[in-house]
């Protein structure tokens, strides 16, 4: 069984903490029991890992997203998307990668799911059963539903066929129980859900399995590349359609296993606070009529809440949000139209946030940032060609190369970095530097990776 997690997302439901680069699934606020804090994406991989299904688990996700995945699970196995799609073509090309590049089976059961469900180890543990469910019930795809705790009008819902002892639908192996699917609704009204739940429907949680042979055969038969370099050069050209629409809704049948076990979609600020464990992250305080509320707070300054129940304030360098939690979900709503570059990015060395920017008169671009290291990472050695660089040193020491010359540098230090100078940084220890970026273009399209060319580091010595 080889598993491909779908790590995607617009990073605009849990905005300001959530952009472009940092979606939902990097935000390192759920509490861990020895105190520290994790993301969900870090809490699913501890998941797989302890269920055994980490070795067997492959990451879809776009190139933007690739450097906070390495930064929080490691060098993990990654699929990734030339550009954003939608589930169908990212599946596909994780599908042709499994099949011509890792050389997997075509009988080989393949098991999408998202990559960031809030769930029990147990629910793993069905996973692993859906290969059985596969081979039981014969069916080209199997889905595995949750059994709802209540009428929910956030989820899709699987209505599964009413099935008699001795039906078909029944399962036929220990461990493999299934029902065929009936039909599909998409968020329901209230009323509407209490009739699905009464004829047996479970929730859609996005977990389904199938034969890697069956997406193989399907791309062939829309004449779609399966030699894995054609099909990333052709990626964009793919259809801008979901996995539901192009491969679920057309199958001849399905089979639905269900899990009654907790599971919960963190996708808003009500839902994901309901699973945060204390009600203050980050320089925050709250009164005693501020009942049920929580601060999320990424900045330095400090935030004080006064007499306001049930609401959300979230602050970092993206923006501020206070909501009431019942109505945070519109958020994605009246920010959806904005484009905002981010101002918080994690990187596989560290982090980097946007601190001012601004454009003058004659469209000269000025940016200031906070670049943070973790010592013994690396900046690439690199070159800009629209723009020039000063880094002022606060805390910690590096080693710069700065086109071919090594040079050690220690707090107080400052480093002009003209446009075309290639440049790399060593930090030696954990490393903060002040960046000023002035020029004609400022975005990371202008950046031109190299290989480094200087002197063996030892000859710097103690000196500059």
């Amino acid at each position: 069984m080889k598993l491909i997690l779908l790590s995607g997302g617009s990073g605009k439901r849990l905005w300001p903490l959530s952009n472009e680069t940092r979606s939902k699934q990097f935000l390192k606020v759920l509490g861990r029991e020895d105190g520290t804090m994790e993301s969900m994406v870090q809490r699913v991989w501890r998941q797989l890992a302890a269920s055994g299904l980490d070795q067997h688990a492959y990451i879809a996700t776009g190139s933007r997203q690739a450097e906070m995945i390495r930064s929080q699970l490691g060098d993990v196995p990654m699929v990734l998307e030339p550009v954003r799609r939608d589930t169908f073509p990212a599946i596909a090309l994780a599908a042709v990668y499994l099949y011509a590049i890792e050389g997997v089976s075509l009988q080989e059961t393949v098991v999408v799911l998202p990559v960031d469900p809030y769930v029990e180890d147990r629910f793993f543990d069905r996973v692993a059963e859906l290969d059985g469910v596969l081979r039981s019930s014969g069916a080209p795809l199997a889905l595995m539903g949750v059994k709802p705790l209540h009428p929910s009008e956030k989820y899709g819902y699987i209505v599964p066929e009413t099935a008699s002892a001795d039906a078909p639908g029944e399962a036929r192996e220990e461990g493999t129980a299934y029902r065929l699917v009936s039909r599909f609704t998409e968020k329901p009204s209230e009323e509407e859900a209490k009739r699905l739940i009464a004829e047996g429907a479970l929730w859609n949680c996005g977990v389904f399995a199938f034969r890697l042979g069956m997406l193989i055969d399907l791309l062939i038969d829309k004449q779609l590349p399966i030699n894995y370099e054609e099909l990333a050069r052709n990626y964009e050209r793919l259809p801008k359609i979901s996995f539901d629409y192009e491969v679920v809704e057309q199958a001849d049948a399905i089979a639905v296993s269900e899990y009654d076990g907790y599971w919960k979609d963190l996708g808003t600020w009500n839902t994901l606070t309901e699973e945060i464990k204390t009600g203050v992250i980050g320089n925050g305080t709250m009164c005693g009529e501020s009942g049920g509320s929580h601060i999320v707070n990424e900045l330095g300054l400090p935030i004080v809440l006064l007499g306001l129940p049930n609401v959300i304030v979230s602050a970092g360098p993206d923006g501020i949000l206070v909501a009431d939690k019942q109505k945070s979900p519109k958020v994605k709503e009246l920010i959806g139209s904005r484009d905002d570059a981010p101002m918080f990015e994690e990187r596989l060395w560290g982090s980097y946030r946007v601190l001012d920017c601004n454009v003058s008169d004659d469209e000269t671009h000025t940016k200031v940032g906070l670049i943070q290291m973790h010592a013994g990472k690396q900046l690439p050695y690199h070159a800009h060609r629209l723009r020039s660089e000063t880094w002022t040193v606060s805390s910690g020491e590096g080693e710069l190369l700065l086109d071919g010359v090594w040079r050690r540098l220690r707090p107080g230090d400052a480093v002009h970095i003209p446009a075309f100078a290639k440049h790399g940084l060593l930090a030696v220890t954990d490393l903060t530097l002040i960046e000023v970026q002035i020029g004609a273009d400022l975005s990371v399209e202008d950046f031109r990776e190299t290989a480094w060319d200087g002197k063996d580091r030892a000859s710097i010595g103690g000196g500059e």
